[in-house]
């Protein structure tokens, strides 16, 4: 434990022991004069900031220094009722303040009373309260701006943070400043209470108890109270300040002393017209002297802010000149440019107003959308999407790269709706023919007319920051083992060692590189195999990374450990009608693994990859005519091969193994690939 923590623990500690146990007059001085002098120390830390969250800690030291106060408060009642002696300190106040009459004291007391309990406190706990309301509602509106900042490029996923933390932090700090100054609302009242008793009950001890003479009374023990009453006042006055000024201050580069005078004295036209209804109340039968003083000094103010207005743009302009030298100097620092964003989306001018909130675009918070979904259906995190506009392209026509690289695009027509026919559509409706961008559909751009029309027929009606949503979503998703690199994976195991700590540890570094779990993962992307359950796939490369270091054998361990996830997405009703592969031709394939230092790979003759390639498009033919999903099984020893066989024809065929199918599935061979 830090001796911080410590000296503070015991502070606490020692407040509440005060109110036990008797403590020497001595010592009641000291505190007495410590506790004004954190009252100070408080207003003016308040003072300075520029921001409430600056001094978060506020809340809980109202709590504290209330305490302090109220253990002082029990420990010279002690001391007024029992001795009629408070110590110098009060009694100095006490003299101080009544100058030998006892009423005039009082009063002033009252009167320090009333103004910090009904105009300072109440007002602080009126804004605390409001503070507290707005700040909670405001919310759930500051993080989408964050999540829009994010995706438009603007801020990165650290900054993002800081800002949800600082957001969390505001909410907390004004709930916890609307509760503390309940605080200091009841010491006020305690303040009041306590003095009235301390008037009372040593006016009857000093009479019945001590006898002393009535007016003798009367005058110690007000003198006592009134002190004893100031002095913890006064503190809980410059404390009540405090509280005032950090509630209400806004977010600030500069201190409020800095903002008060450079908001308030920083127009000499202003200073003028002061200056002048000043110099009018001069002459009339008000007093001349303070009127006419009063006004030469707002004249002297505005005199002086009128030649420092004439001089600032001199020296702007020299500095301004100064810059530019500098700048011209200065080596350009290309390093920045060298940066290549792994996924952009740019646009025409004529798609601005989709991305733009101000004119009812809700792109950003589509993008938001996009990210979760991924996240829920493929389990990574999508890096920060850069939206740009470009000038180079067609009004209303976007792009969409992949690493700097573009991979798709398509163009839009605002004010049209895009109409699909799903197979099921009946009727005709007018419109200029298209083809949708993200899947290549044939489709017609339909105005607000048809679009009724269009749905009651049947067609499938989606607006434009849809298509470009889904667009954008489907390139992601192929290309979704792009854009997981090491530093992702990091990321996921991070997230992975909070809950399974023993599991990653067990795997990296002992077994597996961070770059071998990439591959593997990437290889369950390249296939749209989901890795969100990757405790399961770390419990697979954990046992299996023992027996071969490949990442391509480790990637089959993987999907065979996955069947019941692979078969639920591969065959959502568990039932399918598949094609099959020749055991001839399975064994044709294994013959021909090549092995080399970089893997193994499949070199087929050329005829016999013809024969194999005919083949495989009349079955998947055959196939897609009964409307299925081209789904092919083969045994697993050859399926990572064929497969990668399969891709340079076609990325639309699905090719799984037996080991890959959960055994309760009901699955249909309508044809055989053979060579």
């Amino acid at each position: 434990m830090r001796i911080k923590d410590i000296l503070v623990t015991l502070g606490v500690i020692g407040i509440v022991l005060i109110i036990i146990i008797p403590i020497p007059l001595f010592f009641v001085d000291v505190m007495l004069s410590l506790n004004i002098s954190l009252a100070l120390l408080i207003l003016v830390v308040a003072m300075y900031n520029r921001e409430a969250l600056d001094f978060s800690v506020f809340p809980s030291l109202l709590l504290i220094t209330t305490l302090f106060r109220l253990a002082l408060n029990i420990t010279t009642t002690r001391y007024i009722l029992g001795e009629g002696n408070a110590g110098q300190v009060i009694e100095a106040f006490g003299n101080f303040v009544m100058a030998g009459n006892p009423v005039v004291g009082f009063v002033v007391f009252t009167i320090i009373v009333i103004v910090q309990f009904m105009v300072i406190t109440k007002g602080a706990e009126r804004v605390s309260e409001v503070a507290a309301r707005f700040t909670l509602d405001a919310m759930p509106g500051k993080q989408m701006a964050i999540d829009a900042d994010l995706n438009s490029g603007l801020i990165d996923e650290t900054q993002a943070k800081e800002r949800r933390l600082k957001i969390q932090r505001e909410a907390d700090f004004y709930g916890a400043m609307d509760g503390a100054t309940k605080f200091v609302k009841g010491d006020a009242i305690a303040g009041i209470l306590i003095t009235l008793i301390n008037v009372i009950g040593g006016f009857v001890i000093g009479v019945m108890i001590m006898g002393m003479p009535f007016m003798e009374a009367i005058s110690r023990f007000t003198v006592l109270s009134v002190g004893d009453g100031l002095v913890s006042q006064i503190p809980a006055l410059l404390i009540s300040t405090g509280t005032g000024i950090v509630v209400t201050r806004a977010a600030s580069e500069s201190s409020l002393g800095q903002d008060f005078v450079n908001q308030l004295f920083n127009n000499y036209q202003i200073m003028f017209i002061i200056s002048g209804v000043l110099f009018f109340l001069s002459v009339t039968p008000l007093p001349f002297i303070p009127y006419f003083l009063l006004s030469m000094i707002f004249l002297a103010a505005g005199i002086n802010m009128l030649r420092r207005s004439s001089e600032e743009p001199k020296e702007i302009e020299g500095v301004s000149k100064e810059e530019d030298v500098e700048e011209i100097r200065r080596p350009e620092n290309v390093l920045p440019l060298l940066n290549v964003d792994p996924i952009e989306l740019e646009f025409g001018y004529g798609i601005i107003p989709l991305a733009d909130k101000s004119q009812g675009g809700d792109l950003f918070d589509r993008l938001v959308m996009i990210r979760r979904q991924c996240a829920l259906e493929l389990g990574i995190v999508v890096p920060m999407i850069r939206l740009r506009d470009n000038i180079q392209l067609q009004p209303n026509e976007y792009m969409i790269k992949v690493k700097g690289v573009e991979i798709s695009g398509g163009e839009i027509l605002f004010d049209h709706y895009l109409a699909m026919n799903p197979g099921m559509a009946e009727g005709d409706i007018k419109g200029i023919d298209t083809i949708e961008p993200a899947f290549g559909l044939p489709a017609k751009w339909i105005d607000e007319r048809e679009r009724e029309k269009a749905e009651i027929y049947g067609y499938t009606v989606v607006d434009p920051p849809s298509i470009i949503s889904t667009h954008l979503t489907e390139v992601i998703k192929k290309h979704s083992f792009e854009l997981l690199g090491r530093q992702e994976v990091k990321m996921l195991l991070d997230n992975l060692k909070e809950t399974h700590p023993t599991l990653v540890d067990d795997v990296v570094p002992a077994l597996l590189s961070l770059g071998d779990i990439q591959k593997v993962l990437s290889n369950l992307l390249r296939e749209g195999v989901s890795i969100r359950n990757f405790s399961n796939i770390m419990e697979a490369l954990a046992d299996y990374g023992q027996v071969t270091k490949d990442t391509d054998m480790l990637t089959e361990y993987v999907r065979q450990s996955m069947y019941r996830s692979i078969t639920k997405q591969f065959m959502p009703r568990s039932e399918a009608k598949v094609l099959t592969l020749d055991p001839d031709l399975e064994r044709t394939i294994m013959e021909s693994l090549q092995t080399t230092e970089t893997g193994t790979y499949m070199a087929l003759d050329p005829s016999v990859s013809q024969k194999l390639v005919s083949s495989l498009g009349e079955e998947v033919e055959k196939i897609l005519s009964i409307g299925e999903q081209p789904i092919i099984i083969t045994a697993p020893v050859c399926r990572f091969y064929f497969k990668k066989f399969v891709e340079q024809i076609s990325d639309d065929i699905i090719v799984l193994s037996y080991n890959e199918v959960n055994p309760k599935a009901k699955i249909q061979s309508i044809g055989m690939v053979s060579i």
